[in-house]
């Protein structure tokens, strides 16, 4: 059961998250500082976190979040198309259905070599800055994110390239226990586009 306290640090953080644009990790550990907490408090799953973040756009955002979701989603289409060859599966946010124009687009490429990602993109001309995340074992592994322009909205949105090893895509489409997979291939994508749920 979510203590109040939980589900006050669960609202505090889906505000940043949609306000700021901040990650789920990051937005726990602000909404803390924000509220005045230990580090050490129970911080909220992010199934929870996910339900105020929907809660907080049902609110306050029901006008404009649709459409920039729309928006992320076609620019996330049209990357994973360009990046075909490395098995490109959307995931975070835009994937969900919780994204605003603030959030970046997450794609996990699944290939065995992070270079080969990089020569491509190189021989594209495209510009990209390397980093670092984990994988869902928490090893690091090599992250590329791109600065691109998305007319629909006007700005330029960050797209983040995390590369996987190809093994890393086995059970990687399991449902979690709401029955919702934590990403999705283009095919998968255009699907969920031509629906009218999320």
């Amino acid at each position: 059961m979510t203590s109040e306290l939980t589900q006050e640090i669960a609202a505090t953080a889906a505000r940043l998250v949609v306000e700021e644009g901040l990650e789920y990790g990051p937005a726990k550990a602000r909404a803390l500082k924000v509220l005045g907490l230990p580090s050490r408090t129970a911080l909220p799953n992010n199934d929870e976190l996910e339900d105020q973040v929907r809660e907080y756009l049902d609110i306050f955002c029901a006008d404009t979040q649709p459409a920039e979701l729309q928006a992320l989603r076609e620019l996330a289409a049209v990357w994973m198309a360009r990046l075909a060859e490395f098995r490109p599966h959307l995931t975070g946010a835009v994937w969900r259905g919780t994204a605003t124009r603030l959030s970046p687009i997450h794609l996990q490429l699944y290939c065995d070599d992070s270079k080969s990602t990089e020569i491509a993109l190189l021989n594209q001309g495209i510009d990209f800055d390397v980093g670092q995340s984990r994988n869902a074992k928490g090893a690091t592994v090599d992250q590329l994110i791109i600065d691109a322009p998305c007319r629909a909205l006007n700005e330029r949105v960050a797209i983040a390239l995390t590369i996987l090893d190809h093994d890393d895509l086995r059970g990687g489409l399991k449902p979690d226990g709401r029955g919702r997979t934590e990403r999705g291939d283009l095919a998968a994508l255009r699907q969920l586009m031509n629906s009218k749920d999320d």
